[in-house]
């Protein structure tokens, strides 16, 4: 009997290894397909910027219309610097 109870510890901790190893696996394929729809949704916003700023700058969308947009949609103080807007009072929000 004690031969058949080693067999049996050692396939019980060959399982838990495996497992382990299955985990792993799977935690690295949910976080490289995490990074990659991080990538693709940055990719789609840098398109769009750059559409919408060609459109700007060759007259089918005004500045003002735009500058609206952006003032409207820019809330961290860091953001709205980047593009010359002025800081919201956020005290009274």
């Amino acid at each position: 009997m004690p031969k058949i109870d080693a067999q049996i510890a050692a396939a019980e901790a060959k399982l838990q290894q495996l497992k382990a190893r299955q985990k792993r696996a799977v935690a690295r394929a949910r976080s490289i397909a995490t990074k990659n729809e991080r990538s693709q949704e940055l990719r789609r916003k840098i398109l769009v910027g750059a559409i919408v700023l060609a459109k700007v700058e060759a007259g089918e969308i005004p500045r003002a219309e735009f500058r609206h947009w952006l003032d409207q949609a820019i809330e961290r103080s860091d953001d709205r610097e980047l593009f010359e807007l002025p800081v919201k009072d956020t005290e009274h929000a």
